[in-house]
């Protein structure tokens, strides 16, 4: 394996009409960039993944993983593009996939089979087909085109890296793909059938949500002596636990059922009973298939706004934790996470110090 994928990040955007560059945005839980990093990242495909962005101080906040390298990227895409072909070539790669950022959407699929194509070919750019009649002007005259010889391209494009580094050193004029390259030098290209759904990211109004729903969660649990004590999946050192079939995490308890309220898929009971299958389970086990159900039926967690209603532990000594731990389980951008405290002055079994209570509410966006 000698692949290598690179990641062009660096647009302002202008289209778009935010005060952020779009490869910014939130876009299902997540930045548009991250989900170009992760798939990446998690195919094992890549010895090293390279973003080019004009925006280093992003990624600095950032946890990234250490195949991941960021360069500071050109004024045009075709001068960041050159900037990483120049920072490979010291690793001598076979293969090089260039992808754009505003295309969070394609999916590994696409990229096992660019890959597969690039062992018989040179270069290798996924397309589809227009689905609009097509008119072309050259001076004064109109042309119409026959849309099933006209080809839309994507990225990811792939290629043998010593070819399009050739090609693309002593290319003087601005491109806006690396496909160009090649049929400026009238290089073969292999097209291949891209994806619908690989749509790049370019007005506001690309980002199409259908409807937005929402869902309130509670929970509550008695304290008992001498047991662990699990808060949104972080052990908190305290003299009790939680008492429950489960572990007792009220914060994912309620996070649950908060996202199948939103959904109208019941409550927790109904997939995890009181029987002797679920006994002492670990609540982000709970959680992780509801999870996964939910971002396979393309609906998206827009934000979660919990209250942990106790009088003891502090929530402020263990919110970071507990955040950056629902952020893991929930794949969800740990700025779109709340989390309050809040005390009954000393009212009733929570303020007596015999229970611990949560609520949650959640927005979930169904995206076309």
């Amino acid at each position: 394996m000698n692949n290598y994928f690179v990641i062009l990040a660096a647009g302002k955007s202008k289209r778009f009409q935010k005060k952020i560059p779009k490869q910014f945005y939130i876009y299902k839980n997540k930045e548009i960039v991250d989900h170009s990093i992760e798939k990446s990242v998690g195919t094992k495909l890549f010895k090293k993944i390279i973003v080019v962005t004009n925006n280093i101080k992003y990624f600095k906040k950032k946890k990234i993983h250490n195949s991941v390298k960021i360069l500071k990227g050109g004024k045009e895409r075709s001068d960041s593009s050159l900037i990483a072909l120049k920072y490979l070539k010291k690793f001598k790669p076979n293969n090089i996939l260039i992808h754009d950022a505003a295309r969070p959407d394609f999916t590994i699929k696409l990229l096992k089979k660019l890959l597969n194509h690039l062992k018989k070919n040179i270069a290798v750019v996924p397309y589809i087909n227009s689905k609009d009649s097509i008119k072309y002007k050259f001076k004064k005259e109109l042309f119409n085109l026959q849309r099933e010889n006209t080809y839309l391209a994507q990225t990811p494009q792939a290629f043998k890296f010593r070819k399009l580094y050739e090609l693309a050193i002593n290319e003087k004029n601005k491109i806006t793909d690396e496909a160009t390259l090649f049929i400026n030098k009238n290089k073969k290209i292999k097209f291949i059938k891209g994806e619908n759904t690989n749509v790049k990211i370019t007005f506001q109004n690309d980002i199409r949500v259908n409807k937005t729903f929402f869902g309130i969660g509670f929970d509550i649990h008695r304290l008992k002596k001498n047991k662990k004590l699990y808060l949104g999946g972080v052990k908190i050192p305290f003299h009790s636990g939680l008492k429950g079939h489960s572990d007792g995490d009220v914060i994912l308890h309620a996070i649950t059922d908060a996202i199948l309220g939103a959904i109208g898929k019941k409550d927790i009971g109904t997939y995890f009973p009181n029987t002797k299958k679920f006994k002492n389970i670990r609540s982000p086990k709970m959680l992780k298939p509801i999870i996964e159900n939910l971002y396979k039926s393309n609906l998206s967690i827009n934000n979660l706004d919990i209250n942990l209603i106790c009088e003891q532990p502090k929530v402020s000594k263990y919110r970071d934790k507990i955040i950056n731990s629902i952020s893991n389980l929930t794949n969800l951008n740990k700025d779109l996470i709340n989390l309050k405290g809040k005390t009954v002055e000393k009212l009733g079994l929570i303020g007596k110090e015999k229970a611990i209570a949560c609520e949650v509410v959640i927005s979930i966006t169904k995206y076309e």
